[in-house]
């Protein structure tokens, strides 16, 4: 067994697959594990770092209740990756006109796709698939229209961007020098809306009930209630969507450099899989919610990704089925330091450094993204020997960021 710590502080106990772990995550997953609907332990993975109300990188078991602050507001954010038939001779020594054709293909940032290009195409038949599981969540719950501006307009138009952040778009090459398209993105704007209006919904709920919680960010609702029906809904359809947006961007991925490299095709059946979401499974004999923040699922036998940063390795992995975790492994490297921590210690030259060989964008606005501001990916690997083994190692030659 990897587990190196067990908090015992709380209701239940808290297993933790690291050494590393800053106060303020300690902090939340004492806090976490005095929750009354929680009755399992807590798995905290090796990239366990603090989050909004729960840490991110942890994986919450829950019989009867959901705490939407736990699932977070990228709904379903997860990520893709397909190998193709191309090998690294096949590549450009200058891949910057293919990094043009990626961002040219897919919105990043806060840009997404012209509603004009948009009407009538075979995106929006994508789109229409959503439209009416979305209208009867709207139905229930108008509030969430108003939390964003031109909100019919804008989900439809956000299925297929990528989003700004830490979501990303890449070529690697495997330990055969095969090439990979992997992505990271999720539920976009929408997820973030109906993140934050259930969240503020639950927070309500338990100031209604005068429920006493460690922190607020912990309010959940509970199995039976109207609104949990309606989150459960609402989840559902965000975390459908994330997954349908990967599967769109990685389509415009293939389209966009298809121009610019010799014929290929995809050679594996490519993986899509979510790291912020909750699932009902099984364990211990007991019908569960499992909260997976910041962790993939790794049940025997099934394929997953765990990326490292933009200037480290990234895996495809296998997961062991390991019954302590949920069937759980962790979804990234993690962070070590703060957004605003990342700017303030680092410079344009470390990024170009930490960055070298790497067709990506090295300007200040992507300075929060760089390498040294996340965990050694290494070392998050060799903490969960027991929760996965390696089926690929990847490392990127080029990183499309928003």
């Amino acid at each position: 067994m990897s587990i190196y710590q067990t908090l015992n502080k709380g209701r239940v106990p808290v297993k933790i697959w690291t050494r590393e772990l800053e106060y303020e995550a300690l902090r939340q997953l004492i806090n976490l594990s005095q929750l009354s609907i929680i009755s399992h332990p807590i798995a905290a993975m090796p990239d366990v770092h603090a989050g909004k109300g729960a840490t991110v990188g942890s994986v919450i078991p829950t019989a009867h209740a959901i705490i939407p602050a736990a699932v977070g507001v990228d709904i379903g954010c997860g990520m893709c990756a397909a190998r193709l038939t191309l090998n690294a001779r096949d590549l450009p020594d200058n891949l910057q006109p293919v990094r043009n054709a990626i961002e040219a293909a897919v919105p990043v940032g806060f840009n997404q796709h012209e509603r004009s290009k948009v009407r009538g195409s075979a995106h929006a038949r994508q789109a229409r698939r959503f439209s009416d599981r979305l209208d009867a969540i709207v139905g229930k719950h108008p509030g969430i229209m108003k939390m964003q501006r031109h909100f019919n307009e804008t989900w439809a138009c956000q299925l297929g961007t990528l989003g700004g952040g830490n979501h990303f778009i890449e070529l690697c090459l495997d330990e055969d020098d095969q090439v990979w398209v992997m992505l990271h993105s999720g539920s976009r704007g929408i997820g973030n809306v109906i993140g934050r209006y259930f969240i503020a919904a639950a927070q309500k709920d338990m100031r209604r009930h005068q429920t006493h919680l460690p922190d607020k960010d912990l309010a959940y609702f509970s199995e039976g209630s109207l609104l949990f029906d309606d989150y459960v809904e609402a989840l559902e359809w965000a975390q459908d969507y994330a997954r349908e947006n990967r599967r769109l961007l990685l389509a415009l991925a293939l389209e966009a450099i298809a121009h610019g490299l010799p014929a290929f095709k995809v050679s594996a059946e490519a993986i899509n899989c979510h790291h912020n979401y909750v699932a009902r499974e099984t364990h211990f004999g007991e019908n569960l919610y499992i909260t997976r923040k910041g962790a993939i699922r790794a049940g025997a036998g099934e394929l997953g990704i765990i990326p490292g940063s933009m200037g480290a390795q990234s895996f495809i992995v296998r997961g062991l089925g390991n019954a302590a975790s949920y069937c759980s492994c962790s979804h990234g490297a993690g962070r070590r330091m703060s957004r605003s921590e990342a700017k303030r210690r680092f410079s344009r030259r470390d990024l170009v450094e930490q960055t070298e060989g790497i067709e990506c964008r090295k300007d200040g606005g992507v300075l929060d993204e760089i390498p040294g501001a996340y965990k050694d990916i290494a070392t998050v690997m060799a903490n969960q020997s027991d929760l996965v083994e390696i089926v690929h190692t990847l490392k990127q030659v080029l990183c499309v960021k928003g």
